[in-house]
Protein backbone atom coordinates (compact mmCIF):
# COMPACT_ATOMS: atom_id res chain seq x y z
CA UNK A 1 0.00 0.00 0.00
CA UNK A 2 1.28 3.44 -0.82
CA UNK A 3 1.43 6.07 1.91
CA UNK A 4 -1.53 7.89 0.31
CA UNK A 5 -3.56 4.68 0.27
CA UNK A 6 -2.68 3.99 3.90
CA UNK A 7 -3.77 7.50 4.82
CA UNK A 8 -7.06 7.09 2.94
CA UNK A 9 -7.70 3.77 4.67
CA UNK A 10 -6.98 5.29 8.09
CA UNK A 11 -9.40 8.13 7.30
CA UNK A 12 -12.14 5.66 6.27
CA UNK A 13 -11.65 3.47 9.34
CA UNK A 14 -11.91 6.49 11.66
CA UNK A 15 -15.10 7.66 9.95
CA UNK A 16 -16.80 4.25 9.86
CA UNK A 17 -16.55 2.20 13.07
CA UNK A 18 -18.23 -0.82 11.44
CA UNK A 19 -15.60 -0.88 8.73
CA UNK A 20 -12.86 -0.55 11.34
CA UNK A 21 -14.29 -3.54 13.24
CA UNK A 22 -14.57 -5.58 10.05
CA UNK A 23 -10.99 -4.75 9.09
CA UNK A 24 -9.73 -5.74 12.54
CA UNK A 25 -11.62 -9.07 12.50
CA UNK A 26 -10.36 -9.90 8.99
CA UNK A 27 -6.76 -8.92 9.85
CA UNK A 28 -6.86 -11.08 12.98
CA UNK A 29 -8.17 -14.06 11.00
CA UNK A 30 -5.53 -13.56 8.29
CA UNK A 31 -2.85 -13.42 11.00
CA UNK A 32 -4.12 -16.74 12.41
CA UNK A 33 -3.91 -18.29 8.96
CA UNK A 34 -0.44 -16.93 8.26
CA UNK A 35 1.04 -17.82 11.65
CA UNK A 36 -0.86 -21.11 12.05
CA UNK A 37 -2.38 -19.86 15.32
CA UNK A 38 -5.49 -22.06 15.30
CA UNK A 39 -5.57 -22.18 19.10
CA UNK A 40 -6.91 -18.60 19.03
CA UNK A 41 -9.87 -19.53 16.83
CA UNK A 42 -12.47 -19.98 19.63
CA UNK A 43 -11.62 -16.53 21.00
CA UNK A 44 -11.77 -15.04 17.48
CA UNK A 45 -15.19 -16.64 16.92
CA UNK A 46 -16.55 -15.28 20.21
CA UNK A 47 -15.30 -11.76 19.47
CA UNK A 48 -16.63 -11.88 15.92
CA UNK A 49 -20.05 -13.19 16.95
CA UNK A 50 -20.30 -10.24 19.36
CA UNK A 51 -20.02 -7.68 16.52
CA UNK A 52 -22.84 -5.92 14.70
CA UNK A 53 -21.62 -7.31 11.38
CA UNK A 54 -24.06 -10.02 10.17
CA UNK A 55 -21.85 -11.44 7.38
CA UNK A 56 -18.88 -11.89 9.73
CA UNK A 57 -21.11 -13.28 12.51
CA UNK A 58 -22.50 -15.81 10.03
CA UNK A 59 -18.97 -16.78 8.93
CA UNK A 60 -17.95 -17.25 12.57
CA UNK A 61 -21.02 -19.41 13.29
CA UNK A 62 -20.20 -21.62 10.31
CA UNK A 63 -16.62 -22.05 11.55
CA UNK A 64 -17.97 -23.12 14.94
CA UNK A 65 -19.95 -25.94 13.27
CA UNK A 66 -16.73 -27.77 12.41
CA UNK A 67 -14.42 -26.20 14.97
CA UNK A 68 -12.03 -29.15 15.31
CA UNK A 69 -11.35 -29.41 11.57
CA UNK A 70 -10.96 -25.65 11.13
CA UNK A 71 -8.64 -25.45 14.15
CA UNK A 72 -6.45 -28.21 12.71
CA UNK A 73 -6.43 -26.44 9.35
CA UNK A 74 -5.26 -23.25 11.05
CA UNK A 75 -2.66 -25.04 13.17
CA UNK A 76 -0.85 -27.69 11.14
CA UNK A 77 1.48 -26.78 8.33
CA UNK A 78 0.28 -29.72 6.22
CA UNK A 79 -2.64 -29.09 3.90
CA UNK A 80 -4.29 -30.39 0.76
CA UNK A 81 -3.40 -27.33 -1.31
CA UNK A 82 -1.14 -29.16 -3.79
CA UNK A 83 -3.72 -31.91 -4.27
CA UNK A 84 -6.47 -29.35 -4.85
CA UNK A 85 -4.23 -27.63 -7.38
CA UNK A 86 -3.76 -30.86 -9.32
CA UNK A 87 -7.50 -31.63 -9.21
CA UNK A 88 -8.26 -28.13 -10.50
CA UNK A 89 -5.71 -28.51 -13.30
CA UNK A 90 -7.17 -31.88 -14.34
CA UNK A 91 -10.72 -30.50 -14.30
CA UNK A 92 -9.61 -27.60 -16.51
CA UNK A 93 -8.02 -30.05 -18.97
CA UNK A 94 -11.18 -32.15 -19.05
CA UNK A 95 -13.38 -29.09 -19.65
CA UNK A 96 -11.06 -27.94 -22.44
CA UNK A 97 -11.56 -31.26 -24.29
CA UNK A 98 -15.34 -31.16 -24.12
Amino acid sequence: MTSDEALQLKYLLVRCPELATAAERVRDFARMMKNLDGEYLPEWIEQTEATDLPPLRSFARHLRRDLDAVTVGLTLRWNSGPVEGHVNRIECLIRARV
